[in-house]
């Protein structure tokens, strides 16, 4: 089983990720990690923030000479601010000069101060921000590293923000991936991009905020991932759990589910077809998504997230309560992005990547990476037989 537990702040002095259950003798490297923090940083319409905080990667234990070791990874990614945030991020007795109390409507600003009792929301913002996801990231390339060994490979490209939406009939494969972060919005039809780079900047001239959708393709997952057997281990449960759980995340789709529900039955499913050159199953489409009955069919993972627009506006307008005098008042201002999209689809890349690479891990077990590929490889064989 794969395990893992973030900590830390989006001011504060560092973020850490302790990742358990990965096998011994896997290959990884602080450039990796590095790498998929860069993608997370992409996107036009980021923060001048995503400009200069660049990540401090270190890998603090269970990992010897490039290769892991079976026992926890912990991974420290410090954060370069912290020297204008010492004062107001301490953790040493005291208090703030300025505590914030204009909740933001759309952010975790007012739930959180109402559940501990705070009367400052920083004490909930700092957590709540989406930086903590460059924890989750350096936890999922360790995972799509894993799945890598496995030839499967997870990959994001953005098909929505605001009202701009492109087409999907194409998708990008695994080859495509440097095309789709080469695009300014990360973007794999060129028609739209432009539409979409409009959208932003107008929302930006209007100090206004824009959401949008990301799409995530899992290529070469087996059949038979996941369970038909209860309910917390079907597939298609675990990832709508894990891509919602993902900051400013408001809606999951496996395939092309929202669309289904309004076809007769005879239009919605993906028929099983033999195919006898490669002496195996195939669908006759991918409306599913790659899922039936709470496991992997063998056909392209298929899985849509819907991000809302950000909380934090450059110009604030949306009314609140100011939580001290409880007098009528706009939310305060925290620096913030036009729209985080395109570095959210690198987000929920890792998030369906851990989630593969734990059930992955259920279904072939293996102390090492040698003994996971040969129960892998065991696996296939079987359904070949």
């Amino acid at each position: 089983m794969l395990r893992y537990l973030t900590a830390g702040e989006s001011h504060g002095q560092a973020l850490v990720v302790i990742v358990e259950g990965l096998p011994a003798l896997l290959p990884i490297t602080i450039e990796q990690i590095a790498d998929e923090l860069a993608r997370r940083r992409l996107g036009y319409g980021r923060g001048p923030r995503m400009r200069f905080e660049r990540d401090d990667v270190e890998v603090l234990a269970g990992v010897r000479h490039g290769r892991t070791l079976g026992s926890p990874v912990s991974i420290l990614i410090r954060n370069t601010e912290w020297p204008k945030w010492v004062e107001e991020m301490s953790p040493a007795p005291g208090a703030t000069a300025k505590p914030l109390t204009q909740p933001r409507p759309g952010h975790a600003d007012l739930a959180g101060m109402q559940k501990y009792g705070f009367d400052d929301a920083r004490d909930v913002l700092e957590r709540a921000s989406a930086r903590e996801t460059a924890a989750r990231v350096a936890a999922g390339t360790l995972a799509k590293t894993l799945l890598s060994h496995l030839g499967i490979s997870v990959l994001s490209h953005v098909i929505q923000i605001g009202a701009a939406r492109a087409s999907t009939e194409r998708r990008p494969t695994p080859d495509d991936l440097e095309a789709v972060d080469t695009s300014e919005v990360r973007c794999f039809d060129p028609a739209s991009e432009e539409a979409m780079i409009t959208e932003i900047k107008a929302a930006a001239k209007a100090g206004d905020s824009l959401g949008g959708v990301v799409e995530v393709l899992a290529y070469g997952v087996p059949p038979g991932i996941g369970s038909h057997v209860h309910w917390d281990r079907k597939i298609d449960g675990l990832l709508a759990q894990a891509l919602m759980s993902i900051q400013a995340m408001k809606a999951v789709e496996i395939g092309e589910g929202f669309d289904v529900a309004g076809r007769r039955g005879s239009d919605a499913h993906d028929e099983i077809l033999w195919d006898a050159g490669s002496e195996t199953y195939v669908r006759g489409s991918d409306r599913a998504g790659g899922t039936e009955g709470g496991m992997t069919t063998g056909a392209l993972l298929v899985a849509r997230v819907a991000m809302k627009p950000l909380a934090s506006l450059n110009r604030p307008v949306l009314r609140t309560v100011d939580t001290e005098t409880k007098d009528e008042t706009v939310s305060f201002k925290e620096r913030t992005d036009v729209t985080a999209v395109p570095a959210a689809g690198v987000v929920a890349e890792t998030m369906v990547a851990l989630v593969l690479a734990n059930e992955v891990l259920r279904k072939f077990g293996g102390d090492s990476l040698p003994e996971l590929l040969r129960n892998h490889q065991g696996y296939l064989d079987q359904l070949k037989a």
